[in-house]
């Protein structure tokens, strides 16, 4: 099992949102590093810190579990969504065009709600505990959405949430 920290906006998806949803698409990632991770590293049952960036006070807000393989984020092939690629869209009508298969630039797995922390670790925090200093979301200029962290820094994170 690996760990990892998904990012997404607050007032755009939060923790409260996935709750009510239980499973979503981590659709929208346009960052070839955090598709690598989806794509390559990560497995059905890996869990996941999830972080509420651009807010007032970003954190760890709850936790999600993956509970799909890799599929096609086809938002990237939706002319109407904010996070069209044009580039997928012309190799997927190439490939119609061609009969060859069709291999999207980019994927997504599906997140399941597991629980809301019963207080936040703010970033903070996080940054002024001497066990997580280390992560990737302390670093200077870290906008990665989707981060590996390590089991001790997510069992770290668990228990300063008292989840």
């Amino acid at each position: 099992m690996r760990y990892w920290l998904i990012k997404s906006e607050g007032d755009c998806y939060s923790i409260d949102q996935l709750q009510k949803d239980k499973v979503t698409p981590w659709s929208g990632v346009r960052n070839f590093q955090a598709r690598n991770y989806m794509r390559d590293h990560m497995h059905v049952g890996d869990l996941a810190l999830f972080y509420h960036s651009s807010t007032a006070v970003p954190g760890v807000y709850g936790f999600a579990k993956v509970v799909s393989l890799p599929h096609e984020d086809i938002t990237a092939r939706n002319p109407k969504d904010e996070h069209v690629d044009q580039r997928s869209i012309r190799l997927y009508e190439e490939s119609k065009k061609t009969k060859k298969p069709f291999v999207p630039v980019w994927v997504l797995v599906d997140f399941e709600f597991v629980g809301k922390c019963k207080r936040p670790v703010t970033l903070s925090e996080i940054k002024n505990d001497p066990k997580l200093t280390d992560m990737l979301v302390c670093q200077k200029g870290s906008r990665l959405s989707i981060q590996p962290v390590t089991e001790a820094e997510f069992m770290h994170i668990k228990k300063l949430s008292n989840q």
